[in-house]
């Protein structure tokens, strides 16, 4: 008998492991079993954290998963969609790799007190068992050697009965997975367990999967994937990122609440509940403290430059001294009190767009030196539109809007350090200021705001031209000369005050919330649209050479700028040691996700051009840049007489 579709939600749902049953683990399957029944393994997780394992047949396409699903379900799930990152998958699997967690979302009601749900009964699953290993490796790049062998370290450890440990301090649930002989070995962060997320042990839930989280321009879900993508954008572990992969993870030590039933029970283990996650997996760092415990000035100037080289190309949103680990460095030749950092913790860097970020090391002593030649030629061997790409083969749920911000960040770090700005003085230009309670727009946002201006009208122009030429007629062009206007060779702009306002392109939170309410629209994805053009490529390549055509060009000194109207803007919050290899006390719990979101704004958004207005954008915007340094520059040195003050004039 099928249970009641009337009946009230549940605050949190979670459906166990959908899988055919399978005699053997996962990774065992014989060559002709996976030759001539078995394709291709999805993981599917609804919005609410459930994780489900979906064994395909060749064949197989978007349809029969959803009727596998609403087997299990007991649920119809013709109205839900399949997504990948912003892909929404319409029938075609055949270029789903391998193990790719897709998002299960409702598309057709409003998630409401009279919403059904979606959770399976036993019966419907038919005794349904997840008999696969501990754990599997969902993305595993080709430098992941050592922690595929932590891995196995890990799942031995688990079969011999070594149990993890939950992380008390942080926002988020966090478990210090351990080896064969007792020590911490591995930090696992399930992503239905984030601040927000359903089934957050701390008390900190209310939004689905997908929904903007404690960053409203990152996700609730989303923020394992950006600590595998810190990993891998740390090219030759200069940073220091310990190594993290994508697991999916099995154990009953993972948190559910209250009145939900999604575990399988495990005869073989007395009945023991085990519950099924997606995480982010990253190797636990032994160390002796964190940043903030530690006087920043025995911190060497290059790791300081290396985090923060990091920090800017990721545009990190979060990093506090909690998240920057500190191990001291002993043994023959070394002196005085030498120090290796490590960062950790980049869930909530590669926003959606561009915010306010936060680098505590602007202000330390180090950020002000400039930068050695090694760290200058690290810099101009990066490639943003290569790293851009490498993270699409690596972790195809990325969404493209990230990834713009990693371009236009890497591109900006580039510049910068061409016309030689140091680590402080970019930062600087990427942060916010504030007057008073009001938010006002980084020198960041300010070249951007008007690049995309430019770029927009360039296209603009162009569009009406082509129109134009089509309806002219061959007698026009004959009987009559057309004195064409000639157009300006420079742009100039200026953020005077009490106009500024009106130049501000915000982002509608209007529509944040109709997506809170109505979930996901079934619309065709945007992937192409928001790829870098092809165009870019070839002045990506010859990137140092800055164009000097906007001779022109005014931007005055950001503390000039006032917003005219428009409401109080209140700074996003910095998460407080949000570092999960840290113990704290455990904070108190809140009721309520809206209560706690940072009032938050976007002045710029990148995801909205086309593929052609990106590309003009991107050159607009490095022939914007050479004046925005000039100014920085003379802040700078405004800076610098107003500290040596006038008493030694004569």
């Amino acid at each position: 008998m099928s249970r009641n579709l009337e009946s009230p939600v549940q605050t949190q749902m979670a459906v166990s492991v959908l899988d055919r049953a399978l005699s053997t683990e996962y990774p065992t399957l014989s060559i002709s079993e996976s030759k001539v029944g078995r394709w291709k393994r999805l993981f599917v997780q609804t919005d609410t954290g459930c994780v489900l394992a979906v064994q395909l047949d060749r064949g197989d396409n978007v349809h029969t998963v959803k009727r596998k699903l609403q087997v299990a379900l007991n649920f119809p799930t013709e109205e839900s969609s399949l997504t990948l990152g912003d892909r929404v998958l319409k029938n075609d699997l055949s270029t789903i790799r391998n193990d790719s967690p897709l998002l299960l979302t409702k598309t057709f009601m409003h998630r409401s007190s009279s919403t059904p749900c979606m959770s399976p009964t036993g019966k419907d699953l038919q005794q349904q068992r997840d008999w696969g290993c501990p754990i599997e490796l969902l993305v595993c790049p080709s430098r992941c050697s050592r922690t595929r062998q932590l891995v196995k370290d890990v799942a031995r450890a688990i079969r011999k009965g070594v149990d993890p440990v939950p992380v008390n301090s942080g926002l988020g649930g966090a478990y210090y997975f351990r080896n064969s002989k007792g020590e911490n070995a591995a930090i696992v962060k399930p992503n239905d367990e984030e601040p927000f997320a359903p089934n957050n042990p701390k008390g900190f839930i209310g939004k689905s999967l997908g929904q903007p989280g404690l960053k409203r321009s990152v996700r609730v879900g989303e923020t394992g994937f950006r600590e595998v993508a810190a990993y891998l954008l740390d090219h030759d572990n200069s940073a220091n990122v310990p190594p993290t992969v994508l697991v999916k993870i099995s154990h009953p030590v993972f948190h559910m609440n209250e009145g939900v039933d999604c575990s399988n029970k495990n005869v073989a283990d007395g009945g023991t509940k085990v519950v099924s996650k997606i995480a982010s997996f990253q190797q636990y760092i032994p160390h002796d403290f964190d940043a903030s415990d530690y006087g920043t000035s025995s911190f060497p100037v290059s790791a300081v430059h290396r985090i923060g080289i990091l920090d800017i190309r990721i545009f990190n949103t979060d990093r506090h001294a909690g998240n920057l680990l500190v191990r001291k460095q002993t043994g023959a030749g070394t002196f005085g009190n030498q120090t290796e950092l490590i960062p950790i913790d980049h869930g909530l860097s590669l926003p959606e767009c561009l915010e306010d970020p936060y680098f505590e090391w602007i202000h330390w002593p180090q950020a002000s030196v400039p930068f050695s030649e090694d760290e200058l030629e690290y810099i101009a061997n990066l490639d943003p539109v290569k790293d851009a790409d490498m993270l699409r083969m690596e972790l195809p749920m990325i969404r493209e809007a990230c990834l713009r911000v990693l371009i236009l960040s890497t591109i900006f770090l580039k510049e910068a350090t061409a016309f030689g700005l140091c680590l402080a003085e970019i930062g600087e230009m990427m942060s916010r200021e504030f007057t008073g309670m009001e938010d006002l727009p980084s020198d960041l946002e300010f070249v951007c705001m008007e690049a995309k201006r430019l770029a927009t009208e360039q296209e603009d122009r162009s569009t009406e031209h082509d129109s134009g030429d089509e309806n002219l007629t061959q007698f026009e062009l004959d009987g009559e000369d057309h004195e064409m206007p000639k157009e300006p060779s420079t742009h100039q702009f200026e953020f005077k005050r009490g106009n500024s306002r009106n130049q501000l392109c915000r982002l509608d939170e209007a529509d944040e919330e109709e997506e809170e309410e109505d979930g996901i629209e079934e619309v065709e994805s945007d992937a192409g649209k928001l790829a870098c053009p092809k165009p870019v490529n070839k002045w990506l390549a010859n990137i140092s050479k800055l164009s000097t055509s906007l001779k022109g060009v005014s931007l005055t000194d950001k503390t000039q700028r006032q917003l005219s109207s428009g409401p109080k803007i209140v700074n996003s919050v910095k998460t407080s040691k949000s570092s999960s290899n840290d113990h704290g006390s455990q904070l108190c719990n809140w009721g309520s996700a809206n209560d706690m979101l940072p009032a938050s704004v976007s002045f710029i958004k990148l995801a909205d051009m086309g593929s052609e207005t990106w590309g003009l954008f991107l050159e607009k915007f490095q022939e914007l840049l050479p004046e925005a340094f000039h100014s920085r520059k003379s802040v700078t040195a405004q800076r610098a007489k107003a500290r040596l003050g006038t008493s030694c004039q004569f």
